[in-house]
């Protein structure tokens, strides 16, 4: 009996159609990737296991796909992984190639990624990232051209969202303020599930985790955010907050600069100081970002942050950077739902050829040679056959010229040129017919 086909869940194949929106995602960000002055580069998509293990918190370990070892040593542990991100791989190239770059160092990555986790809306075990990063400079310039990149992507995109920013330092300052600066990354991996699970449940895991009734106590106000209140507000209520912590204020300092920086530089984004963001990679210590859609309910499609030694654990401590990360297939959902994938997009095609005979076919192909010697998409159909299959391949396929090719045309050597979206039809030369194409 034949096998059923099929693929791993949490996987999916990509058609035309798909593959031309996809395409339209990759070649937006890149353009806007470009005009700012960030690379490419490319890595395996696979690291040695201790390259990955022990970068994004016990969460994020827990989803990491291991490869077992084949052959003779197919018995040991895995020794190698799938990459859970494009970050880390990025921080490993950096060391490795240090003396080949200069810094800072702006590169951009458009690759997948695999997380084993469970599959549902808008979350998939292999996806695409596109991250951009500049690692050398403690610069909040970074932080401010990466606000810039996602504003123009969006607009570019026609997507309307919120970029929701917080600062490690904010959050090690609210964990020393309330008596618990030894329990951050539990407080931190907490937090970050607010929207998924609601406050009593946050409030139950951070007992669980340790922290104690007056500690949880403490942290209320940070989980019970008012809503409205401006973003100078929430650091003036910050500041006098973490009055008493030498590094949240820190952290404040950092967003009041980088709030200033938007306004001098005319940022009309839509940002919102979110306290309770924390997102679970352990590697942050400063700026965080989040990036919803307002008009379609698929959790975050952009992330990222600040770390300033995540090198350090290849060799190269002390090396700053900042960067973000744009979930393809979260946009690509996204653009779905709210239907703002381009129409031209269908079709790739602008001409098709349709013939009655052989002679016509080789008439065809002289004409698609000059015409694609021009740039225009062309194609033959590969055997003369009933003149309603041809119109109907040009139909399915959304090409909205046929050039239809008979005696009559090869001795007055031109073709009768149909529009498919009018059905007007006029005999045209070479000439003309680039010309209208």
């Amino acid at each position: 009996m034949a096998q059923k086909p099929s693929i791993p869940k949490g996987t999916r194949d990509f058609g035309q159609v798909e593959m031309a929106r996809r395409n339209y995602i990759f070649d937006t960000i890149k353009g806007v990737f470009a005009i700012y002055g960030f690379q490419q580069i490319e890595t395996p998509a696979m690291e040695n296991i201790g390259t990955l293990m022990g970068k994004y918190g016990e969460e994020g370990d827990k989803l990491l796909f291991r490869i077992q070892n084949s052959g003779e040593k197919a018995a040991l542990a895995p020794e190698k992984g799938l990459r859970y991100d494009l970050t880390v791989p990025f921080a490993r190239y950096v060391v490795q190639h240090r003396e080949e770059i200069s810094f800072p160092f702006k590169r951009f990555q458009i690759q997948p990624v695999w997380r084993a986790d469970r599959p549902q809306k808008g979350r998939y075990r292999e996806f695409y990232q596109c991250d951009v990063d500049v690692i050398g400079s403690n610069s909040l310039l970074g932080e401010l051209e990466l606000i810039q990149i996602v504003e123009e992507v969006y607009r570019r995109l026609g997507i309307n969202v919120c970029l929701h920013i917080n600062n490690r330092k904010i959050l090690a300052g609210i964990a020393e303020v309330i008596g618990a600066p030894e329990k951050i990354i539990d407080i931190t991996v907490a937090i970050d599930k607010l929207d998924k699970i609601g406050v009593e449940a946050v409030n139950a895991e951070l007992i669980e985790r340790g922290l104690n009734n007056e500690q949880v106590v403490a942290l209320q106000p940070i989980l019970h955010q008012e809503s409205g209140i401006k973003n100078q507000d929430k650091l003036a209520q910050l500041r006098e907050f973490l009055q008493n912590s030498e590094i949240g204020l820190k952290g404040v300092e950092e967003m009041e600069t980088l709030f200033g920086l938007i306004e001098a530089t005319g940022v009309q984004l839509n940002i919102e100081l979110d306290l309770c963001l924390a997102r679970g990679l352990n590697y942050y210590t400063g700026a965080i970002f989040e990036v919803k859609a307002l008009d379609a309910q698929i959790g975050s499609i952009t992330g990222g942050g600040r770390y300033d030694n995540l090198t350090g654990i290849f060799g190269l401590p002390d090396v700053s950077g900042v960067g973000i990360s744009f979930g393809a297939d979260r946009i690509y959902d996204v653009l779905t739902e709210l239907d703002l994938f381009p129409k031209a997009l269908q079709s790739t095609t602008r001409l098709l050829f349709a013939t009655f005979g052989d002679a016509e076919l080789r008439y065809a192909l002289t004409w698609a040679k000059a015409l694609r010697a021009n740039g225009l998409t062309v194609e033959v159909y590969p055997e003369p056959t009933k003149m309603k299959k041809q119109m109907g391949y040009a139909d399915d396929k959304q090409i909205p010229f046929v050039a239809i090719v008979g005696g009559n045309e090869m001795e007055s050597n031109t073709v009768m040129l149909k529009n498919m979206a009018s059905g007007e039809q006029k005999q045209v030369t070479l000439e003309e017919l680039c010309t209208i194409l």
